[in-house]
Protein backbone atom coordinates (compact mmCIF):
# COMPACT_ATOMS: atom_id res chain seq x y z
CA UNK A 1 0.00 0.00 0.00
CA UNK A 2 1.21 3.47 -0.86
CA UNK A 3 0.27 6.27 1.74
CA UNK A 4 1.13 10.05 0.93
CA UNK A 5 -0.35 13.09 2.12
CA UNK A 6 -0.43 16.41 0.28
CA UNK A 7 1.42 18.57 2.68
CA UNK A 8 4.65 16.21 2.63
CA UNK A 9 4.32 15.90 -1.26
CA UNK A 10 4.05 19.73 -1.36
CA UNK A 11 7.29 20.17 0.72
CA UNK A 12 9.21 17.81 -1.95
CA UNK A 13 10.42 17.53 -4.93
CA UNK A 14 7.15 16.30 -5.76
CA UNK A 15 5.93 19.87 -6.32
CA UNK A 16 6.45 21.39 -9.28
CA UNK A 17 6.26 25.57 -10.22
CA UNK A 18 5.72 26.77 -13.51
CA UNK A 19 4.71 30.48 -14.70
CA UNK A 20 0.74 29.81 -14.70
CA UNK A 21 0.50 26.64 -12.32
CA UNK A 22 2.00 24.54 -9.30
CA UNK A 23 1.29 20.92 -9.45
CA UNK A 24 2.04 17.95 -6.67
CA UNK A 25 2.14 14.97 -8.25
CA UNK A 26 1.46 12.43 -5.35
CA UNK A 27 1.71 9.47 -7.53
CA UNK A 28 4.16 8.67 -10.09
CA UNK A 29 5.16 6.44 -12.95
CA UNK A 30 7.99 4.89 -10.27
CA UNK A 31 5.11 3.97 -7.95
CA UNK A 32 4.20 1.38 -10.92
CA UNK A 33 0.22 2.00 -11.01
CA UNK A 34 -0.28 2.33 -14.82
CA UNK A 35 -1.33 6.42 -14.35
CA UNK A 36 -0.18 9.44 -12.04
CA UNK A 37 -2.08 11.25 -9.93
CA UNK A 38 -1.78 15.20 -9.49
CA UNK A 39 -3.12 17.98 -7.61
CA UNK A 40 -3.09 21.28 -9.24
CA UNK A 41 -3.11 25.04 -8.92
CA UNK A 42 -4.16 26.86 -11.40
CA UNK A 43 -3.24 30.77 -10.83
CA UNK A 44 -5.84 33.32 -11.10
CA UNK A 45 -6.66 35.25 -14.40
CA UNK A 46 -4.30 33.13 -16.47
CA UNK A 47 -4.07 31.33 -19.43
CA UNK A 48 -2.63 28.32 -20.17
CA UNK A 49 -2.07 26.41 -23.88
CA UNK A 50 -2.26 23.06 -23.39
CA UNK A 51 -1.29 20.00 -25.57
CA UNK A 52 -0.91 16.95 -24.28
CA UNK A 53 -0.44 14.70 -27.38
CA UNK A 54 1.47 12.01 -25.65
CA UNK A 55 -1.39 11.83 -22.76
CA UNK A 56 -4.66 11.39 -21.73
CA UNK A 57 -5.46 13.71 -18.65
CA UNK A 58 -8.91 13.64 -16.71
CA UNK A 59 -9.13 16.33 -14.78
CA UNK A 60 -11.69 17.13 -11.90
CA UNK A 61 -12.42 21.02 -10.53
CA UNK A 62 -12.49 21.32 -6.43
CA UNK A 63 -12.20 24.44 -6.37
CA UNK A 64 -12.50 27.94 -8.15
CA UNK A 65 -13.89 29.32 -11.65
CA UNK A 66 -12.19 29.43 -15.30
CA UNK A 67 -13.01 28.26 -18.59
CA UNK A 68 -11.59 25.28 -20.64
CA UNK A 69 -11.54 26.16 -25.34
CA UNK A 70 -11.20 23.46 -27.33
CA UNK A 71 -8.93 25.07 -30.67
CA UNK A 72 -10.11 22.26 -32.90
CA UNK A 73 -13.99 23.85 -32.79
CA UNK A 74 -13.69 26.71 -30.59
CA UNK A 75 -16.29 25.23 -28.04
CA UNK A 76 -15.74 27.06 -24.31
CA UNK A 77 -16.84 25.12 -21.34
CA UNK A 78 -17.06 26.85 -18.21
CA UNK A 79 -15.29 25.28 -15.18
CA UNK A 80 -16.35 25.55 -11.83
CA UNK A 81 -16.45 22.72 -8.52
CA UNK A 82 -17.65 19.72 -8.85
CA UNK A 83 -17.03 19.67 -12.60
CA UNK A 84 -14.97 16.73 -14.65
CA UNK A 85 -13.14 17.14 -18.35
CA UNK A 86 -11.60 14.44 -19.86
CA UNK A 87 -9.41 14.91 -22.49
CA UNK A 88 -9.95 11.73 -24.73
CA UNK A 89 -8.79 13.21 -28.18
CA UNK A 90 -5.25 14.76 -27.14
CA UNK A 91 -7.30 17.91 -26.81
CA UNK A 92 -5.56 21.10 -27.97
CA UNK A 93 -6.98 23.90 -25.38
CA UNK A 94 -6.71 26.86 -23.80
CA UNK A 95 -7.07 26.51 -19.73
CA UNK A 96 -8.51 29.94 -18.36
CA UNK A 97 -8.68 30.27 -14.72
CA UNK A 98 -10.83 33.72 -13.30
CA UNK A 99 -9.95 32.37 -9.83
CA UNK A 100 -7.70 30.35 -8.70
CA UNK A 101 -8.54 26.99 -9.01
CA UNK A 102 -7.29 24.06 -7.31
CA UNK A 103 -7.65 20.78 -9.42
CA UNK A 104 -6.91 17.01 -8.99
CA UNK A 105 -5.42 15.39 -12.39
CA UNK A 106 -5.04 11.61 -13.65
CA UNK A 107 -2.85 11.50 -16.60
CA UNK A 108 -1.91 8.03 -18.91
CA UNK A 109 0.62 7.34 -18.93
CA UNK A 110 2.01 8.30 -16.00
CA UNK A 111 4.14 11.47 -15.48
CA UNK A 112 8.03 10.84 -14.28
CA UNK A 113 7.73 13.76 -12.18
CA UNK A 114 9.75 16.97 -13.23
CA UNK A 115 7.43 17.63 -16.62
CA UNK A 116 7.03 20.63 -17.48
CA UNK A 117 5.14 22.16 -20.66
CA UNK A 118 6.85 22.85 -23.75
CA UNK A 119 6.57 25.71 -26.23
CA UNK A 120 3.77 23.67 -28.10
CA UNK A 121 2.08 22.80 -24.63
CA UNK A 122 3.11 19.43 -24.71
CA UNK A 123 4.27 16.97 -22.10
CA UNK A 124 7.29 14.62 -23.38
CA UNK A 125 6.79 11.15 -22.93
CA UNK A 126 8.85 9.45 -20.52
CA UNK A 127 10.52 5.77 -22.31
CA UNK A 128 12.12 5.31 -19.63
CA UNK A 129 11.60 1.70 -17.53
Amino acid sequence: MIVRHLKDCEASERRVVSENWESTRMLLKDDQMGFSFHITTIYANTETHIWYQNHLESVYCMSGTGEIETLADGKVYPIEPGMLYILDQHDEHLLRATTEMKMACVFNPPLSGKEVHDENGVYPVDDSK
